[in-house]
């Protein structure tokens, strides 16, 4: 019979949440993603200065490219394709590996609060801390970059499209890798063999792939951030076959909830045995 005065599941997660989000801002891998967030305010700081300069910042076959073709170069290449995977992997392998190491997870176990509840609670944690910080430094970057020789018309709609991507991004990551993190004794190369491994082999090669990955349906819900004019899209374009949107909504809905249930499930019934 269960005990008429222990927390339920969703307000147990909520106070996990409430005591990971501060360890989680104070940990030493929130420098790590500053560093990473930080590198493309930066670098549209100093366009953006050039620009000011008089210039040439961007030429693509001789004409220059305007400010939101740049913002979608940058989106495309610094967050789609590297911030969001790379903190997906070393925030969500972490969620229980990071205890495990630490020799805490006893004092969360022991309290009466189900186990799961406990992974969720660090989950909503990480989501906090990657939105409020990946979030405010894309609208930085547009905010430099697109007025540069470019119009805000139309262009505004693309941001919100982008920051709704980037937290979908952020959430199905984290998922996949809680998993990873929850199952595997070293999951932080676990999980990098699966971003620069699997995903890209996966999504250069034709064939059914592909589906198997995060990143091909991420990569269909904005068209616009794909760059036109690089070698890298060239190749990809033999290839190129993206889903429709509510094709891709509903895959990363489906791997978001199933990933999350199956760690939370695996920490419920896994043992774990701390090293001496």
């Amino acid at each position: 019979m269960a005990d008429p005065k222990s927390p339920g599941y969703v307000s147990s997660a909520m106070r996990v949440f409430d005591l990971s989000v501060s360890e989680m801002l104070w940990s030493r891998r929130t420098i790590f993603m500053a560093l990473v967030v930080g590198a493309p305010v930066l670098i549209s700081m100093f366009l953006r200065l050039l620009d000011a300069l008089g210039a040439p910042v961007f030429r693509v076959n001789g004409m220059q490219m305007a400010g939101p073709a740049i913002f979608g170069l940058m989106i495309w290449v610094f967050y789609l394709r590297f911030t969001i995977p790379v903190l997906g992997v070393f925030y969500g392998t972490s969620l229980i590996a990071d205890e495990v190491e630490d020799k805490t997870i006893t004092y969360l176990f022991t309290r009466p609060i189900p186990k799961g509840a406990v992974l969720l609670g660090k989950y909503l944690a990480y989501m906090a801390c990657t939105v409020f910080v990946v979030l405010p430094s894309v609208v930085i970057v547009y905010l430099c970059i697109v007025p540069m020789r470019g119009s805000l018309g139309g262009s505004f709609i693309d941001l919100v499209k982008d920051l709704f991507l980037l937290a979908i991004g952020l959430a199905v990551y984290g998922a996949v890798f809680a998993v990873i993190g929850a199952r595997f004794k070293r999951p932080l190369l676990v999980g990098l063999i699966f971003i620069f491994g699997w995903e890209q082999m996966a999504l250069a090669f034709p064939g059914y792939l592909k589906k198997f990955t995060v990143a091909y349906y991420l990569q269909a819900l904005v068209p616009h951030a794909m760059p036109n004019d690089t070698v890298v899209s060239l190749i990809q374009g033999i290839f190129h076959e993206n889903p429709s949107l509510p094709e891709a909504l509903f895959w990363l809905s489906a791997i978001l909830l199933s990933f999350l249930w199956f760690a939370a499930v695996s920490v419920e019934r896994k043992e774990y045995v701390l090293e001496q």
